[in-house]
């Protein structure tokens, strides 16, 4: 897996950008009057990572023409230091285009987290490959890595299209492609054998694949991680010959990766990580982390990831700097993170919380 020299963003994504509401002080929604909202999507929380500690990435996606929450989202993403393209598409009638909405009720207590996601109308689902100048921004511009999620892959037949093109693009271009698997049953409703087929072809293009036991299962088809006993930890073994079988099945891929959870309670968590890179192992062990909101922790792994392998740095330090941002936005609010600078996220993953003055 080889990384390029010369490129203008470091990351590059396509996403559906939409705002989620969150209770005030981890209420229930059905209780709640008060929220805070934020502009949101996987793929933006992802990338959020590399933005805040000083790399270029920017998003592909789309926008209601027009509409006030679009401006909100682009005043969100210019903040976080998140660059952007795309098609402003008119609304419509009252019932046309709009953007994603999310309701988060980030759980307390043995009180677990329900996420209410609305998507209808959802100005994403109009992504198309039709809409961007791919060579400007693969062959003159230039990425270090692509990064693809399922959810978009998923969200419509024209954005799963849009997918497979930007893989097929940057692999001609020596852009890295990495593709987190992301599978959402609702969206694969009366599509399974065409998106099936769609992941399978990203798949074989990927150099870095990320999914947990579902996923590979689901989108793929892999066999999931037989039963090894009580407790995540217990379960690394089967989690690892899970992975092998995705390496026999996907040859191509460098980086296989998934991350470990087990639940205490909404506030406790075992967060652990394994990552295959070529054949040599990587294993996290579980340590309990504290969560305030769960929501977003798998996509800074993600965005660790990608940062650390974006820096040049050893493939031992990848899953360990992922499981420390992963471990970092599950203490924040928002669902995804703002590293001050990387000593901030060694410090979590060495376990150091002292006081910096």
């Amino acid at each position: 897996m080889q990384l390029k020299k010369d490129y203008t963003y470091a990351l590059v994504t396509p996403t559906s950008i939409g705002v989620r509401i969150t209770p005030a002080n981890r209420q229930p929604v059905h209780t709640s009057s008060l929220y805070t909202m934020q502009a949101t999507s996987a793929e933006s929380n992802v990338v959020n990572i590399s933005a805040s500690l000083g790399m270029r990435v920017k998003l592909l996606t789309t926008f209601v023409k027009g509409s006030e929450i679009a401006q909100f989202i682009k005043g969100e993403l210019r903040r976080r230091n998140l660059e952007f393209e795309g098609s402003e598409i008119p609304q419509g009638s009252p019932w046309g285009y709009r953007h994603q909405f999310n309701i988060a009720d980030s759980g307390f207590g043995m009180r677990g987290p329900r996420v209410l996601n609305d998507r209808a109308g959802e100005v994403g689902r109009t992504l198309n490959v039709k809409d961007f100048d791919i060579d400007r921004i693969f062959a003159k511009e230039g990425a270090g890595i692509i990064h693809l999620s399922g959810l978009i892959a998923a969200l419509s037949p024209e954005t799963s299209l849009f997918c497979l093109e930007l893989a097929k693009a940057a692999k001609k271009n020596g852009t890295l492609v990495c593709f987190d698997l992301n599978y959402r049953a609702s969206f694969w409703v009366n599509r399974e054998k065409e998106l099936r087929d769609i992941f399978s072809q990203i798949a074989s293009l990927a150099d870095i694949l990320v999914g947990n036991e579902e996923d590979f299962q689901l989108a793929l088809g892999i066999e999931g991680p037989e039963a090894g006993g009580s407790g995540i930890a217990k379960k690394i073994d089967g989690f690892k010959l899970m992975i092998e079988r995705v390496k026999a099945a996907y040859p191509n891929v460098s980086v296989y990766a998934t991350t470990l959870r087990q639940v205490v309670n909404a506030n406790s968590h075992l967060w652990g990580a394994i990552m295959l890179n070529k054949d040599e192992w990587h294993v996290i062990e579980p340590r309990e982390i504290p969560v305030y909101d769960r929501i977003g922790g798998g996509d800074a792994f993600v965005g660790g990831l990608l940062y650390a392998i974006l820096r040049g740095w050893e493939p031992e330090k990848w899953p360990q700097f992922g499981w420390a941002t992963g471990a970092l936005v599950v203490t924040l609010p928002e669902d995804y993170g703002q590293p001050v600078d990387e000593t901030q996220i060694w410090s979590i993953y060495e376990g150091n919380a002292r006081v910096k003055r």
